[in-house]
Formats: structure tokens, C-alpha cells, sequence
């Protein structure tokens, strides 16, 4: 007998990232290559980027994709969220020429409370929530704030791109393949302040510090690089990441549907490592039968701490910039 079909809501989907992701999604490679599913997607209610959307949705219709049972094209969250099991947040509004960054908080913040009480309202009871929409960590703070229905530990955002990132780095650096590469974690903001955290990592089982031999790179050369590799990007190809960031959130929610993976990923930090209780912060977690369950085994030097503390600082920052939007 087959499976019974996942409601996939993508927001932005017509977007560089929403076109990134779908066809992926569509493939099997998010859910499983047995899971049918659902999508449905949500862009802004008006021409262009609903006639956008449709253009997306002929092109996945001319794939033939086995797994897609059905599509729903729509402006309206509460039809775009109905019965979801998987919200996949990817849309936000980006900053502008001369925008103050406490503009594009309050802004992204007041799209993503419609948002949060949309899928409090009418998402299935098994509802998950990705935010991928930036700055993710404060987006889906405010969003969780909304809810009356679901509990906080459904809402997470994304921080897998940093642990990728991370990840290719030090394997360049180490010349060796990225699988070589493992216990490389994201704490913190997805911001340049994230600290991945080298201390703990290993290049072939062994420390990759060690492995590397260069503590200085490692701290000021390493650390910027991976911090800032969006920027790079934009400088590089005149566009922001796209595909890197779809991949990312292909394994975000592969990694949480996947009992004993072990990965980054930003939720409500309850003062876990020294974070701000109320803040969500990048951490390694584990993924159960039922959930997650946040890794707290890990012993931080002094750098790490500093590091951690300058993240902890931008994220209560943020959540001041924007507390009049909480609930």
C-alpha cells in the first residue's frame, strides 16, 4: 500500500531558493523516494509573482514527478498552511539600499506574525516548522511566539548552511573529501557572529586542530571565512545563495526526520550554553523517535565561550529591536 501524501507549505516559492528547493523536494530527496506529497505554495497575492508561481508549478508538472499527489498555488496563508505536517518558511523581505537592519527586523517581523498565527490556526497537529526566511533566528522567534496550539520545539530555523560550509572548508583546507569532516557544529546566530565550532570537530576521526596544524587560521581565518560566505557569494556571482542554501534545508529536514542524526540546528536555547533562555540559537542536536533532543555534553574552552557570548549579545540584541512584535 502506498503512503499516504505529506503536505509540504513552501512560502517565497517562486522565489531563487523556493525554485532550488522544489524540484528536490518533489524528487524524493527531502521526505524519502517512497513519500508522496503535497505542496503547497505561497507567494505574494499579486500578479507578478502569482503568474511567477505558476510558471514554477508548469515546470513541476513537466518533470512528471511520481511523489507530487497534488499542487496548490495560493496568496493566502491560511489555504498555503492548511494541514501541513512540513511549513517551510524560505520567503523574507531582503534589505534595501541604505534599510537600517532594525527596519528589516520589525519589517520580516510582522510577515512572519501572520505567518506564526496562520499555522497555529490550521496546520496539521504533527505541524514542524523550517524558517529559512533571514534573519531565520529572530523570524522564527516570532513566529513560536504566536502559537497557542504548538509547542515551541516544532519550531526550528536553519544553520545548516553554516555547518556545510564549515564542513568544505576545513576539508579544502585538510585536502581531504568532505566526508571526512564530522562533529562540526553551528552555536548561535546565522549571521557573521555564528561560531562553528572548530574545537570539537574532526578531520579523519582525529582533532581537527590537530589535523590542520594552524591555530591562527583556524581563529582568524577560518571563523571569518564561514561567517561570511554569503557575502562572498553575493560579491562573487551578484546574487545571494541559492541553491547552497535550498541543499542546506533539503538536510535540515532530512536530518530531522531521521531517528539518531546528529546536526545544527537553531532552536529555543532554554540558557543551553550560555545562551539567552528566550533566545533561538544554533546548538548540535539529535533527532529521536519524537523529536530532538539538544547535546549539552560538550565542554566549551575560554575562545569558545567569548565566541559564543558575542552571538548570545546580537541575538538579544534582536530580540530587543523587535519585542514589541512578541506575543
Amino acid at each position: 500500500m502506498s503512503k499516504k501524501p505529506i503536505r509540504v507549505a513552501v512560502t517565497g516559492a517562486a522565489g531563487n531558493i523556493g525554485y532550488a528547493l522544489l524540484f528536490r523536494i518533489a524528487s524524493g530527496e527531502m521526505l524519502g523516494k517512497d513519500q508522496p506529497v503535497i505542496l503547497q505554495l505561497l507567494e505574494i497575492p499579486v500578479e507578478g509573482p502569482q503568474k511567477a508561481l505558476k510558471g514554477v508549478a508548469m515546470e513541476l508538472e513537466d518533470c512528471a514527478f511520481p511523489l507530487v499527489s497534488d499542487m496548490i498555488l495560493t496568496g493566502d496563508p491560511d489555504v498555503a498552511f492548511k494541514d501541513a505536517s512540513w511549513c517551510l518558511l524560505v520567503g523574507s523581505k531582503p534589505r534595501g539600499p541604505g534599510m537600517e537592519r532594525a527596519d528589516l527586523l520589525k519589517d520580516n517581523g510582522r510577515i512572519f506574525i501572520a505567518q506564526g498565527q496562520s499555522i497555529d490556526k490550521v496546520a496539521a497537529d504533527d505541524a514542524r516548522i523550517a524558517v529559512v526566511g533571514n534573519p531565520c533566528n529572530t523570524n522564527v522567534m516570532i513566529a513560536a511566539a504566536q502559537a497557542r496550539r504548538l509547542p515551541a520545539d516544532r519550531f526550528t530555523a536553519m544553520v545548516r548552511l553554516d555547518q556545510n560550509r564549515g564542513r568544505a572548508q576545513l576539508a579544502q583546507k585538510a585536502g581531504v573529501s568532505v566526508n571526512e569532516v564530522s562533529d562540526l557544529y553551528i552555536y548561535g546566530n546565522h549571521s557573521p557572529t555564528m561560531f562553528a565550532d572548530f574545537t570539537h570537530a574532526k578531520i579523519g576521526g582525529k582533532p581537527a586542530a590537530d589535523v590542520i596544524g594552524d591555530e591562527a587560521w583556524l581563529k582568524n581565518g577560518y571563523l571569518p571565512a564561514v561567517g561570511k560566505r554569503g557575502a562572498a557569494i553575493i560579491d562573487a556571482r551578484g546574487q545571494s545563495s541559492a541553491a547552497s542554501a535550498a541543499n542546506a534545508l533539503i538536510d535540515h529536514v532530512r536530518d530531522l526526520t531521521t531517528v539518531g542524526a546528529v546536526h545544527s540546528v537553531a532552536v529555543k536555547s532554554e540558557g543551553r550554553y550560555g545562551f539567552n533562555p528566550e533566545v533561538w540559537a544554533g546548538m548540535p542536536v539529535r533527532t529521536t523517535a519524537s523529536g530532538f533532543e539538544v547535546i549539552t555534553s560538550y565542554e566549551m574552552d575560554d575562545f569558545s565561550k567569548s565566541k559564543i557570548a558575542l552571538t548570545n549579545d546580537e541575538l538579544v540584541g534582536e530580540r530587543e529591536t523587535i519585542k514589541d512584535l512578541l506575543a
